[in-house]
This record gives structure tokens, sequence and C-alpha cells, in this order.
């Protein structure tokens, strides 16, 4: 991509009424747009970023058998009247032309539950792992903190379907260390804890992924022992941890970047989802369910891996790899950064060309910092005397001159 032909811009005052990190960074560095309270655009570079982040979810959930799959957002009323939730306040509600009510899906447990006992009837169909990314609405009184409470928001929501409580308990596990992959790969595992929470209606407990942050509103103690966290909403009833009985634990400020639920029969028994079992017997599907926002898992990578320059992109999760400066001021100059920029494409590398003239090289160092990509690479008049690049790693913070010859070779 070239700087020049990027239809959107920098900003370089604070967006008004923006008090997150992540809301202010990604605006100011034209990640995206908000339309409303809660409601964002994902502009070009944004995109790229959330794209990494779904095409890591989706290849950890299809190694652990997920079959993807697109529900539709909007939901008809009788659909929610089964299950008792249709008076949820989260929903957004309306009446279509001909006074039929419908809602826009917030969740789907009761779209994905109906759907999939058209093809399940005995046990020889199970288990079962069906996963969709998808836009969700959700009618939130409290939008803010930028993209990590958000009213439209994509979501990632994976469904299982099993047999017994056996089965469920050992596909869950299969999540788990998924979801630990998946923070991994985006940089977030040595601040992510596995945490308790309260299982509802479904069982005792739920379990979320909570990201340690400053940023979170959610608050954590974090056993010293075996680091299993417990969430503040139900710390009050456990005095020693679950899992190792260790008795001190750390209190720390989190954001949930995932959870999974143990939804037992909740919702295949009001839609009548049964099986047969090996003994002929109708019984009731047991389902898990596990969700993970896209868009909270870019706010949150953002909350940790900033400085009071900009964005500091992990590699797997940056829009581009490398950002091409052109600091040259001569028709030799430009034609040289040119080839080097062609050299990386025919490579395929990802790459960001600031081959703007308009802009001063100055302003250009100072937007390189705020996008934040991997690795910064000027061509100037003085590097190319030099036959050299000015190679910068914005994690490490470190300038190094490197021969282009070598740089092109070591890419």
């Amino acid at each position: 991509m070239r700087q020049s032909e990027l239809f959107t811009r920098t900003i370089k005052e604070l967006p008004k009424d923006e008090k997150s990190i992540n809301a202010q960074l990604l605006i100011r560095a034209g990640f995206i747009d908000k339309l409303s309270a809660g409601i964002y655009t994902f502009l070009p570079l944004g995109w790229r970023v959330l794209k990494k982040i779904e095409e890591i979810i989706r290849e950890e959930m299809n190694k652990i058998g997920g079959q993807e799959i697109l529900m539709p957002a909007l939901h008809p009323k009788e659909k929610w009247e089964t299950t008792g939730r249709w008076q949820v306040e989260e929903m957004f509600k309306m009446k279509s032309q001909t006074g039929r009510e419908y809602g826009l899906g917030w969740t789907h447990e009761e779209i994905i539950t109906p759907l999939v006992k058209k093809f399940i009837s005995s046990y020889k169909d199970l288990p079962k792992y069906i996963y969709q990314i998808q836009t969700k609405m959700r009618d939130e009184l409290r939008a803010k903190s930028g993209l990590l409470r958000a009213r439209e928001f994509i979501m990632k929501d994976l469904y299982s379907f099993h047999s017994s409580e056996k089965d469920l308990d050992k596909y869950y596990e299969k999540v788990k260390e998924a979801y630990f992959k998946i923070f991994e790969r985006c940089g977030l595992l040595e601040y992510t804890f596995l945490t308790l929470a309260s299982g509802g209606t479904f069982s005792k407990y739920s379990h979320e992924f909570q990201t340690i942050t400053p940023a979170g509103e959610d608050t954590i103690y974090i056993c010293q022992n075996c680091d299993l966290a417990i969430n503040k909403e139900i710390k009050s009833e456990i005095n020693t941890c679950p899992d190792c009985g260790g008795k001190e634990f750390k209190e720390e400020k989190s954001i949930e970047v995932g959870n999974i639920f143990k939804l037992g029969t909740r919702y295949s028994e009001p839609f009548g989802f049964y099986f047969k079992n090996e003994k002929g017997q109708d019984q009731p599907v047991i389902m898990g369910c596990y969700g993970i926002g896209l868009g909270r898992l870019m706010g949150t990578i953002v909350e940790i891996f900033h400085d009071e320059k900009g964005i500091s992109w992990p590699n797997s999760v940056a829009p581009y790899q490398i950002h091409l400066l052109d600091l040259t001021s001569t028709n030799e100059g430009h034609q040289q950064a040119e080839r080097i920029y062609q050299q990386l494409k025919k490579k395929d590398k990802e790459v960001l060309f600031d081959d703007r003239e308009d802009i001063s090289f100055g302003e250009k160092l100072v937007e390189a910092d705020l996008i934040g990509l991997p690795y910064r690479v000027v061509v100037s008049q003085k590097t190319l005397e030099k036959k050299s690049l000015e190679v910068k790693s914005r994690a490490e913070d470190q300038v190094q001159l490197i021969k282009i010859k070598d740089f092109l070779k070591q890419c």
C-alpha cells in the first residue's frame, strides 16, 4: 500500500470524548472512525488488523474440529420466546412493515440450537462443533472505552454439542488450550489468566480469560501459587484457590478477552433437541459455548502495546510488517526508494510505503511511531550515500544501519 493512495490520514489532536488509550490511538492513527458511542468504522489499516486476528482465531478453531458457518443477525421473536429471553434488555427490538417482531442478535443460542437439531438424531451424530465470526448488536447502556465496550461488535462464537457431560468436559479443556494459543499468537499470553466467574443458571462456574491492564473494568484475584484467577463478583465466596488450595491472591485490573460456558441442556430442552442414545432412549443434547470479541481483543492489544509515541503492534497482527519511509529530496532518491519498495513487494513482504512528497520528514517519522508497524525502514540522502537503510524495531526502539543488499537478502 502506498500511503499517498490511502484515503485516510492521521489526526494530530486527541479525539473529543474519548478517554481510553485504545480509542485515542486507533482514531488518531487512522485505524478506526467513531460513528456514534460504541459504534466504529474499521478503516483500511484497522480492517487489516481485524482480519489478522480473525484468521488466527479461525485457524485455532479449525484445529479443534470447528466447522464455520454464518447465521443471520435478524432474529424472529418466536425463537427467543421459546427460551424466555425475548425480554432481555440488551437486545435491540423492532417491528417489520407487516407487524412481525424481530430482534438483532447479541448472541446466537436461540438460532444455532434449532438449526443443529435438524441434522442430529442419534448419538452417532455427536459430537459436533459449530462456530461463526459475525457482527452482533447489544443495547449497551455504558458504551465506552473504545473497542472494549461497544454496541456493535464482531464476535467469534463457537457452540459444541455432546451426548454426555464427560464428552463436554473433554472438549471444554481443548477449547481452553486453543484460547491460550490464540492469545499467545496475538502477543497477550503473559498478561492473560484463566479466571473463574459465575456460571449463572448454567453451572457453578464459567471461565473467563482476563488480560491484565490498568484500563480494565474488571477486578480479578490471581492465585500466587498456580496463577488461576477469580473474578471479584464471586471472590467473596472463595477463600482458597479451587485448583491448588492456595490462600494468597494478587488483585489486578483486567479486560475480559474471552469466555467459555457449559450450557448443559439449558437450550436443547426448550427446543426439544433430543438424540437417541445407544439404548434407543431419548436424551437432551448437552451444549457448550465459547466466545471471543475480535474488536475487544484488538483494543486490548493497543492498551498493552503502546508508549507515549503511539501503538507498537505485535508482528502477528500488525497491518503491515514494514513501514518504508522515503525521506529523500531528489528524483534519484525517490527512484531508489521506489526500487526498494518494488523489490520488497516481489518478496511478498507486507509494506506500507510512505511515498508522499507533500509531508515533511519530521511528520513522516512522527506518524510512523503513531501507526506503530514492527519495522520502520528509512531511505534518506544520508543512508543512500552509504548504500544503506536505517532500520528501526518499534518494539525494541533500536536503530541499525544496514546495507541495502543485506536488508533485501535478509527479508
